[in-house]
């Protein structure tokens, strides 16, 4: 079985040395950061983004896939087609072919409820001239030939798309270097440099940068980065295992999703899978602390995830992990440069069993690679996306909660306007990082 692309054993392609000053520093070297500095440095700022690991190293090279505007909330559906307008105008200038390809979404509904609840959601697509339409049965078997198991209907949205994530957001970091940004892997960013309370820099391990803004994209590991600094967020990282099969004759060219199983065609001829049961989530002390946030998601859907004891060593909510260091000391993001969760492997073999019995007429189903990840998800299902009002030059980019990929380019635009003081052109109220602070209530989008 070859192991996953991505990892440290990867050669560091941008091995430099950080410079003395820049106008703004990203911090995180994943889709929602490359996106950032690559819109901000086509707007003429002077951009350096520092990965403490690889580029793409951890989430945003393991999720699917999936360039989705199906079953988005809301007020990320406006984002998520502009996301969608981007990746078609990028992909021709990438350095790369990064399997993009227009093969629609696909939710199957095993019951009617679960049709009707699809069905809800359908006038939000609607609003926004998005072509989601729902299917009966019979127009669900006729587009699924070969599906052996029957449904009461489905979601789709054919607009939608995919792409290899560990192909595309390295092929947007190149993009993003020939626009201008400078790019080091290898090199964390220990601590923020203030000065009277606001952005003067930042202390990396091969030392300070001057700059007077910061973007923080650090996915699973943004909250530990804040509470370093004094500010809260209730933030935790959950893991999903997945898994790209043999070759094999294509049964669908886009992606699909039942209540067991996830799977989509991939650029080399396999499949995606993913089991549906649950991601895990691992118990530690910001679990406890953010627990009260996440009581209504909990109370909407007690068995969503499932509970591990504690995460392993050197994880941000691991129970060993730092959480406070000095800025000339080492750091937890040097301790472990790549989050790099082992698979489920009881839970992928239950996956490949689960597309087998889906397709019988396929030839044997096989394990080409597996691997898992560490989502960074928030109490509403939504991302922060905001200005830090505790330290004035800080921006917040985090918290995805397993949507970051297909909407990163919509999201680094918008983070690239609140940066340069712009206005971004979306309502970003629901994504307020103070949202968890000022009594608002938790609210659950009517999000698929």
């Amino acid at each position: 079985m070859s192991s996953f692309p991505i990892s440290l054993a990867t050669p560091v392609t941008y091995p430099r040395t950080p410079p003395r000053e820049a106008e703004v520093v990203v911090i995180g070297g994943g889709v929602i950061g490359v996106c950032t500095a690559l819109f901000l440095a086509q707007a003429g700022k002077q951009v350096t983004l520092l990965e403490k690991g690889r580029i793409a190293g951890e989430q945003s090279s393991r999720n699917w896939g999936w360039i989705r505007q199906q079953g988005r909330d809301p007020d990320e559906l406006p984002i998520m087609i502009e996301a969608a307008r981007l990746w078609r105008e990028l992909a021709p200038q990438l350095d790369r072919d990064i399997g993009l390809h227009q093969g629609g979404v696909t939710y199957l509904a095993e019951t009617d409820a679960k049709l009707q609840r699809y069905a809800d959601w359908l006038p939000h697509a609607q609003a926004h001239g998005v072509d989601s339409r729902v299917m009966d049965a019979q127009e669900t078997a006729a587009a699924f030939p070969g599906l052996a198991k029957g449904y009461a209907g489905a979601l789709t949205t054919p607009s939608d798309m995919r792409a290899e994530p560990w192909a595309a957001v390295p092929a947007l970091a190149a993009l993003a270097t020939k626009a201008g940004v400078r790019i080091i892997e290898n090199c964390a960013v220990r601590k923020l440099d203030l000065a009277a309370g606001r952005i003067a820099g930042v202390v990396t391990e091969a030392g300070a940068i001057k700059c007077s803004a910061v973007v923080l994209a650090g996915g699973a590991w943004s909250a530990l980065f804040l509470r370093a600094h004094g500010v809260q967020l209730p933030q935790l990282s959950v893991r999903e295992s997945v898994l790209a099969t043999n070759t094999l004759p294509e049964v669908h060219a886009g992606a699909a999703v039942d209540g067991g199983l996830a799977f989509r065609r991939r650029a080399d001829g396999g499949y995606t899978l993913a089991p549906q049961n649950g991601p895990d989530l691992y118990i530690g002390p910001d679990a406890f602390r953010a627990l009260r946030h996440y009581l209504p998601q909990l109370r909407d859907n007690p068995f969503g995830q499932r509970l591990r004891l504690s995460a392993p060593r050197g994880f941000p909510d691991a129970w060993s992990t730092r959480r406070r260091w000095a800025a000339d000391s080492f750091s937890p993001f040097e301790a472990l440069r790549i989050l790099d969760p082992a698979p489920d492997h009881r839970q992928l073999r239950k996956a490949i069993k689960h597309f087998a019995a889906r397709y019988p007429d396929l030839p044997p189903v096989t394990a080409r690679a597996s691997w898992a990840g560490m989502i960074d998800v928030m109490p509403d299902i939504v991302p922060v996306v905001d200005h830090c009002a505790q330290i004035p030059g800080l921006t917040i980019g985090t918290g995805m909660s397993g949507h970051g990929f297909g909407i990163g380019p919509g999201m680094g635009k918008m983070l690239a306007a609140l940066v340069m003081g712009d206005r971004p052109g979306h309502d970003l109220s629901r994504f307020r990082a103070d949202r968890f602070s000022d009594g608002s209530p938790i609210r659950l989008g009517p999000s698929l």
